[in-house]
């Protein structure tokens, strides 16, 4: 490495040169004429290419609708989810937005998306905090189909939780048909008398549930061997009856 003697040091690329700090001193080295990669390199860097792609998208396909500030590392971590989860999108549940605060400290018991495209969020007790007025909750359904990048549709849900009474069961209809899974963001906000809270803590919003691609009404036909079929073994088609969209 060189170091720098000019009045006006630089950092970055020049030329063939790259100059950079060290300690408080700025060196010179030069670029490499060329990078050898290997096979299990270029595989890595495709999917990390793959997965940063994928991630982007989802972030854009939520932000519009989110209410809630991300922490500063939730790139990094949905890149890293993505990449350990490669195809397999039902890994997305249980990501926080929000990594300070999830969404079971305001529902010890945790919401959950029936087949029948029913957010169910069970009865329970929760605890309010000092100076809250109440909860608000705001469930974001959207349609993505991760092979095509396109976000088929959304609907969003928001409903207004007294704390200071017993939660009754409440089921919440997402009617979002498309092709591509449904993928499902549950936010929690503490509200107070000026508004709602900004601070990270009070505040959750997380990736509760991804379903599955639709699959078509009518399939091709074909004979099946000569068994028995048990009911557990038996595939249900989601279906989505008509919600009125509240804001």
């Amino acid at each position: 490495m060189a170091k720098q003697m000019s009045i006006l040091p630089f950092t970055g690329k020049l030329g063939p040169l790259i100059g950079y700090k060290r300690n408080g001193q700025y060196f010179l080295r030069s670029m490499p004429q060329s990078v050898q990669q290997t096979a299990a390199t270029r595989r890595a860097s495709r999917r990390f290419g793959i997965a940063s792609r994928k991630g982007a998208f989802i972030r854009k396909a939520f932000y519009g609708n989110l209410d809630i500030h991300c922490d500063g590392g939730h790139i990094n971590r949905l890149n890293r989810l993505l990449i350990a989860a490669g195809d397999h999108h039902e890994a997305l549940t249980g990501f926080r937005f929000n990594q300070h605060t999830g969404v079971d400290r305001f529902f010890p018991v945790a919401p959950r998306l029936l087949n029948n495209g029913i957010l169910n969020i069970p009865a329970q007790t929760i605890d309010g905090y000092k100076g809250m007025a109440a909860l608000e909750v705001k469930v974001i359904a959207t349609r993505i189909d991760f092979k095509s990048r396109q976000v088929a549709g959304s609907e969003t849900v928001t409903l207004m939780i007294d704390t200071d009474t017993t939660f009754q069961e409440t089921n919440v209809s997402l009617d979002v048909p498309g092709q591509g899974s449904l993928v499902v963001v549950f936010q929690v906000r503490a509200m107070y008398k000026d508004g709602p809270s900004r601070s990270r803590q009070y505040t959750a919003a997380d990736i509760i549930a991804v379903a599955a691609p639709q699959v078509p009404k009518y399939a091709k036909k074909r004979t099946p061997p000569k068994r028995t079929i048990l009911p557990s073994l038996l595939t249900y088609t989601h279906a989505y009856p008509a919600v009125i969209q509240l804001e």
